[in-house]
């Protein structure tokens, strides 16, 4: 920090303030106790009278100069200029003390003291006007100009017939002299009178060192005014009690610059900042005086000064009269110049109070045009709320007249509900200062003409100690608020909270619970069987059964839970618990509601005539001490996949062990995504066996996963988490060529037998997997015709089955064998077999494991392959494992059997040598009964079949 910052520091501290002034009473104090007293001394008296003047001049010089160059400075000019004035003081007073004190003599007159004395006065008055507040218009410099002569020549015009007029009659003195004796008055009357003018005109702007300033030169002036009076001027000598005057004056000019509060000081723009705004317009006042206007004395006074300066030429007529003279030319000149003065500058303030009546009037109109045109209401109220002014627009907004509400209470128009927070809100804006806060904004409901409320926002001022409302009707914009704000958390089709509200309230019914209250739960439902209406019956058909399903779930649960639609067939409910303590209890009731509203959901829906039904599988989360509301619907989510898993329509109850399955699954899926890449697959083939020879008409491909771990993984098991389409359609990718190269390599070593691959319908008609590619795979690994089976994995009667049958025709023109597997299953596998060109018939697994047990399923199996011999089909049945299936499916007409009677999967080593070796043996010989419990039935054994959960039957 440079010098003049640090001295600002010290000076502008608030707790220093009282201390330097307090010093500054007592230096000034001590100085005119010893000019009283004569300092005890002719000798000290002269040099406290000289050099001590002269050493008080120069302090206020260098404090000025000091606050000048600081960057908190104002009227930076003025200060130096006071500067100035000061050093020429302290020049002069040391010169003079050089005369008395060093060499001792009378000081000569006039000599270069004088010269130093008379320049202190021009820089002064210089400052003065700086520091005064600039007009800004000519006609206001012609005032200053006015006001400064009006002032000063009164003075002078007294001054004149009170004592100069005798100076200026040279009578013994020389014309040096006599110039030198009226040069003092005639200054002194100049800094009076801008002193004065100054008083009424100076800047609000740092107003305390202002008045201090002019404080200490009117001080200085009266001194300078006792000294060049007949009284004091010949028995004036140095040390006398009329230096105390000149002391003060100049400690109180060293003063002024540091005497504004350091907030205020910090508050106040610097230069840069007053030349910008000054560029730009007027600036708002700082602090608690800004913005005010003149004090209503100083008004008063600066409006009576021009009369005051009559006045005074008037009496310093009527002296010279009075006593005897005539009255002389320097007085008669000087009155007329000031009555001319006066008759211009009324002259002028006439033409200026014409024009500001005028503007007056315009911008009235122009006020009152925009307050009866706005569609704002403004309004007026007195401190103590009574509403004095109301515009025209309160009958278009309000419904009410303006009348009508002036003279009322404006306490009495607010709904009781807003009314205290109104209250709080303007005491507190009363509370802070204007310039912290100039407005304020506050909302309420407003009584209308009609006695229904509307919502006002008004902007609040102050005004003369009341306040300024300016309102508007702000109803249609609250509604719409209220309605963005009601869909953003409500779903559009049911009105049902949507995810994020529902998401919201689990949070708040979690963070209001007591701790270990475990009555609370979530119920996650979804609609089984939903996505079927959509695809039978429509989508509008789907979206009035959600409407019917919300609207039953809606009054299923208790008016405090919560019933939300998280997005396509899900719901959800919020179930708050009561505080019941009885864990199982609880438990209990919960799930019973969960199953009454299963039922309830089940029940057939009336949608365009016809009972639309659907299931409902519902997963049941309760709430756990230090739960979340992301891990209470994460918990109630996976209960509920649990309850579609295991059979659809039922309540599942969350256990920890279904997020461990989870986690596993999740593990497990993202491992598999690398498993390709990294080479963890291979291809086994399991033999398709002749039932009538034994010999290995075809090999069946199947993939397996021998993870890093050393987990050989079944198609069961990894397919399950292959549920992301590409990862599915890549590893499809990945067994048909693999398929197909192995096959023929094969076929070069001497193994020739087609390969079986299965795919399903939707993999054989994505367009990720053209028909040229299944060619491109034939002819660049050489496969001959015939050597490829395509296995159709499912009858999804979505399918599109003219597509598929093109598709299929495509293939069996490159040579490729079509085969349709779960042959039993359902009626699309039927409908598949009347479109769809099929060379292989392949019967489920489930036909066939009961096939010896079970005369039902004898019977349908039995069926089956008739049609498929009558088609001119081959058939194939899967899982055959036990050789009595073997001799009955041969004996039913069955061609071909896959399953553990004859091999399981085979790595490709084993294959070759299996391909290479004997024929498989079959079972010969009729199909062995079984028998029940070994008993005979009219002295024979009962040799009816068996079958799945039916009583025996006698064979046919």
């Amino acid at each position: 920090m440079n010098a003049p910052g640090a001295w600002q520091v010290r000076l502008l501290d608030p707790r220093r303030s009282q201390l330097n002034q307090l010093l500054l009473a007592g230096v000034c104090a001590a100085y005119a106790a010893g000019s009283a007293v004569g300092w005890g001394s002719d000798e000290l008296s002269y040099i406290m009278g000289d050099f001590g003047l002269s050493a008080a001049a120069a302090v206020a010089a260098v404090s000025c100069f000091l606050y000048a160059r600081s960057k908190h400075s104002r009227f930076r000019p003025a200060w130096l200029l006071f500067g100035i004035s000061s050093a020429m003081a302290a020049l002069g007073n040391a010169v003079w003390g050089w005369y008395e004190v060093v060499l001792e003599r009378p000081v000569p007159s006039p000599c270069l003291a004088d010269l130093f004395f008379l320049c202190f006065a021009p820089p002064a008055i210089v400052g003065l006007l700086v520091l005064a507040k600039r007009p800004v218009t000519r006609a206001g410099w012609v005032c200053l100009g006015l006001d400064s002569w009006l002032i000063g020549g009164s003075l002078l015009t007294l001054a004149w017939s009170l004592a100069l007029a005798h100076t200026a009659e040279f009578g013994d003195l020389s014309v040096s002299h006599a110039a030198l004796a009226l040069a003092y008055p005639l200054l002194d009357i100049a800094l009076i009178s801008m002193v004065l003018a100054l008083h009424f005109r100076r800047s609000a702007t740092n107003r305390s060192a202002v008045n201090t300033a002019i404080a200490a030169i009117a001080l200085t002036v009266m001194c300078d005014a006792l000294f060049t009076s007949p009284l004091l001027r010949e028995s004036y000598r140095s040390g006398q009690i009329l230096d105390a005057g000149w002391f003060a004056g100049s400690l109180l000019l060293a003063y002024a610059p540091w005497v504004t509060p350091r907030e205020q000081a910090e508050s106040e723009p610097g230069p840069e900042a007053r030349r910008a705004a000054d560029a730009t317009g007027p600036r708002r006042g700082a602090g608690r005086g800004a913005g005010r206007g003149p004090r209503p004395i100083a008004g008063s006074l600066a409006a009576l000064t021009p009369y005051l300066a009559a006045a005074v030429c008037t009496l310093g007529i009527l002296y010279n009269t009075l006593d005897g003279r005539s009255v002389d030319r320097v007085v008669l000149f000087t009155a007329c110049t000031v009555v001319l003065a006066l008759v211009v500058r009324q002259a002028i303030m006439l033409l200026d109070n014409i024009t500001l009546t005028q503007e007056l009037a315009q911008k009235e109109n122009h006020f009152r045009s925009l307050v009866q045109g706005s569609s704002d209401v403004i309004m007026i109220a007195a401190p103590n709320g009574i509403l004095r002014y109301v515009s025209p627009a309160a009958a278009g907004v309000w419904g009410r007249d303006a009348d009508e509400l002036v003279g009322s209470e404006l306490a009495t128009l607010i709904h009781p509900a807003d009314l205290g927070r109104v209250v709080h809100e303007i005491r507190r804006f009363l509370a802070v200062r204007p310039q912290d806060e100039p407005t304020t904004r506050i909302e309420c409901r407003f009584r209308s003409g009609s006695g229904t409320w509307l919502n006002v926002e008004s902007t609040v001022n102050r005004h003369h100690g009341g306040l300024i409302f300016n309102s508007r009707d702000v109803t249609e914009r609250v509604r719409l608020q209220a309605q963005l704000q009601h869909n953003a958390e409500h779903d559009p089709l049911t009105d049902l909270p949507n995810r994020a509200l529902f998401t919201k309230r689990v949070a708040g019914a979690l963070g209001g619970r007591r701790i270990g209250d475990r009555g609370t739960a979530v119920l996650f439902i979804d609609l089984d069987g939903f996505k079927g209406v959509n695809d039978t019956i429509g989508h509008q058909a789907g979206d009035e059964l959600l409407v019917q399903a919300a609207r039953r779930l809606a009054e299923s649960v208790r008016s405090g839970d919560t019933a939300a639609r998280l997005g396509g067939d899900e719901f959800a409910a919020l179930i708050v618990g009561d505080g019941t303590r009885d864990r199982a209890a609880r438990e209990r009731h919960i799930y019973e509601l969960a199953d009454r509203l299963r039922v309830r959901l089940s029940e057939p829906y009336a949608i365009n005539g016809q009972d639309v039904r659907v299931a409902a599988s519902i997963g049941v989360a309760f709430a756990e001490p230090g739960i979340t509301a992301g891990e209470l619907l994460r918990n109630a989510d996976l209960a509920m996949y649990r309850a579609k898993a295991a059979g659809k329509g039922r309540v599942v109850l969350y256990a920890p062990q279904m997020q461990a399955e989870v986690v596993r699954k999740a593990e497990l899926a993202t491992r598999l995504r690398s498993a390709l890449h990294e080479g963890e697959f291979v291809l086994l083939h399991q033999p398709v066996v002749s039932l009538g020879s034994g010999d290995v008409t075809a090999v069946a491909a199947q993939a397996r996963w021998c993870s890093a771990q050393g987990i050989l993984f079944t198609p069961a098991e990894f397919l399950r988490v292959a549920d992301d389409h590409d990862r599915a359609a890549e590893l499809g990718r990945w067994l048909l060529e693999e398929a197909v190269e192995q096959a023929a390599e094969r076929g070069r070593a001497g193994h020739a037998v087609p390969v079986t691959v299965r795919m399903s319908a939707q993999r054989l008609l994505d367009r990720s997997m053209p028909l040229g590619s299944v060619e491109a795979l034939l002819t660049r690994y050489g496969l001959p015709s015939g050597a490829l089976v395509i296995e159709l994995a499912d009858s999804d009667p979505r399918t599109p089955l003219d597509d598929l049958e093109r598709r299929l025709a495509a293939l069996r023109r490159l040579g490729v064998r079509i085969a349709l597997d779960g042959l039993g299953t359902g009626h699309a596998a039927i409908n598949a077999l009347r479109r769809l060109p099929v060379d292989v018939l392949k019967l489920d697994r489930s036909l066939v494991e009961g096939v010896v047990e079970s005369a039902r399923l004898h019977k349908i199996t039995s069926g089956l392959l008739r049609i498929a011999g009558d088609l001119g089909l081959q058939s194939l049945a899967d899982g055959v494992d036990l050789p009595e299936q073997v001799v009955a499916l041969r004996e039913m007409g069955c061609t071909h059997g896959q399953g553990m009677a004859f091999a399981g999967p085979l790595d490709e080593h084993r294959l070759r040598r299996a391909l290479a070796g004997a024929d498989y043996a079959v079972p010969q010989g009729p199909a062995e009964p079984v028998f029940v419990g070994g008993a005979v039935i009219g002295g024979t054994r009962d040799t009816r079949l068996r079958s799945h959960n039916e009583t025996a039957v006698p064979p046919t």
